[in-house]
């Protein structure tokens, strides 16, 4: 299995993502070929919590401009994970 320090690769802060807290789910970008699977031992390894679902999905770039440059963002996958009502994590608790 590859380390789980590849499979999650940041968290999501974002007015959104902060809402979802109160639900017990979590946002992070995760490698773009990650599974579902992967990415909940992934998260119940780093954190030491219990993953009880995970939603994945692929963010699509978005078109950018720079003077007469004109260019697109990169593609990304993001996961909301969704913890046992028991558990949390520290890291998005800092509001």
């Amino acid at each position: 299995m590859v380390e789980a320090e590849k499979i999650v690769i940041r968290p999501i802060i974002s007015e959104k993502s902060y809402a979802q807290i109160d639900l017990h789910r979590y946002t992070f970008e995760v490698h773009p070929k990650a599974h579902k699977t992967a990415i909940a031992q992934a998260v119940e390894q780093l954190f030491n919590v219990k993953v009880l679902g995970v939603a994945t999905s692929h963010v699509r770039p978005k078109p950018k401009r720079r003077g007469w440059t004109a260019g697109r963002n990169s593609s990304w996958k993001k996961a909301v994970v969704q913890l046992s009502p028991s558990d949390k994590i520290e890291f998005f608790e800092g509001r």
